[in-house]
């Protein structure tokens, strides 16, 4: 594949393809950062560092509306993850990082149906503890992940989305998320347990 040279944004967030996220702007080089690639319709790549550690593997990143502009020069962007790249190279020639980077492709060989039913049986629990709602369907198209659909819909600690985030293997995302949630539903389902017992005050009934 080849190499593209791209604008850079690390954040302690992590981006999946197809997921909206809102971003406030404020610090004077990522103003640039977004001017330029609001001109250029260009991406930049989001990256997720911890501890001051960045990781290898991040996303693309389009800014697809500015929400909100301010008068010292803040603006609330809304913008939609795109494809996945490994870092090659960073630069610092300017006041924004750049990097090249390598954009990389899923296989989708190999999934189980029955992992995929399980997950979203539990995906479909988690999302009605936490929400009370029904999730949103997901709609299939080439190239689209259940895993990082799921993912980008429940509040899992960062570093276990960026271990997804790492498999190319969307049968392998899948196993490994549905293990998660196979052991995060419990807790969940305690913890609202919990919480309904406390606003009955005990009794059963508000």
């Amino acid at each position: 594949m080849s190499i593209v040279h791209i604008p850079l944004f690390p954040l302690s967030i992590v981006l999946f393809p197809d997921q909206a996220v809102p971003l406030h702007i404020f610090e004077s080089r990522y103003r640039e950062m977004t001017r330029h690639c609001i001109e250029t319709r260009s991406p930049f790549g989001l990256v997720f560092v911890h501890t001051e550690q960045i990781a290898d593997t991040g996303c693309s990143a389009l800014i697809v509306k500015t929400v909100k502009e301010y008068e010292d020069g803040r603006s609330d962007i809304l913008t939609i993850g795109q494809r996945i790249f490994h870092l090659i190279r960073m630069y610092e020639d300017r006041a924004y990082f750049e990097a090249d980077v390598e954009y990389v492709d899923d296989d989708f060989d190999g999934i189980d149906t029955g992992v995929t039913a399980e997950l979203e049986r539990l995906f479909k629990r988690c999302h009605r503890i936490l929400y009370q709602s029904e999730p949103a369907s997901f709609e299939p198209k080439r190239g689209a992940s259940l895993a990082y659909h799921i993912a980008s819909e429940l509040p899992l600690d960062d570093g276990f989305r960026q271990s997804l985030l790492e498999v190319r293997m969307e049968a392998e995302r899948q196993r490994r998320l549905a293990e998660r949630l196979a052991e995060w539903y419990p807790q969940l389902e305690k913890r609202e347990n919990v919480r309904a017992k406390a606003s009955s005050n005990g009794h059963g009934n508000l």
